[in-house]
């Protein structure tokens, strides 16, 4: 299990997850939405969004350490079971926003060449962009929705009881 003088690495990685794929969903949607802004944040997007993704499979691997030592030393637990399947979900969707994310700004790039050279028979790009775009703001909705539906399964099974 990692860990940092006794303390689970897990729980540091997943606020990683928690902090970086909602800014990523949440930029990149603005991205999408507003052309103009593509151009000007394409690369801090990108580093957020591939930050977070990276993020997912590190939590992931350190929760299945950390889940592996509580079951040897205090049995499984239903809780912890369904946060991580939760979990397990996380990292295809995320994939697939990361993956998205690229496509759009390979795709904005060549539509905005395509503007640019202003070929009025050819909008190729333009509708790729678009369709990509639609895309990536569904995927950023699921992929927020995931992460906020695995992290609160993960603290309800670590908090619940506590203090009451």
């Amino acid at each position: 299990m990692l860990t940092i003088d006794g303390i689970p690495l897990h729980p540091l990685f997943v606020h990683a997850v928690v902090v970086l794929l909602p800014l990523a969903a949440l930029s990149s949607v603005a991205i999408a939405l507003v052309p103009s802004w593509r151009r000007r944040y394409a690369w801090p997007v990108l580093g957020v969004t591939l930050a977070g993704v990276a993020a997912v499979p590190v939590a992931e691997q350190a929760g299945e350490d950390l889940q592996a030592s509580l079951e040897q030393r205090v049995g499984p637990n239903p809780a912890i079971q369904a946060h991580a399947a939760l979990g397990d979900t996380l990292l295809p969707l995320a994939l697939g926003f990361g993956v998205a994310v690229i496509a759009l700004l390979v795709a904005g790039r060549l539509a905005d060449r395509e503007r640019a050279a202003e070929a009025p028979t050819t909008k190729t790009w333009r509708v790729i962009s678009v369709v990509v775009s639609v895309l990536v703001v569904l995927l950023a909705i699921g992929t927020t929705v995931q992460t906020v539906r695995t992290g609160h399964s993960g603290s309800s099974a670590v908090w619940s009881g506590i203090g009451s």
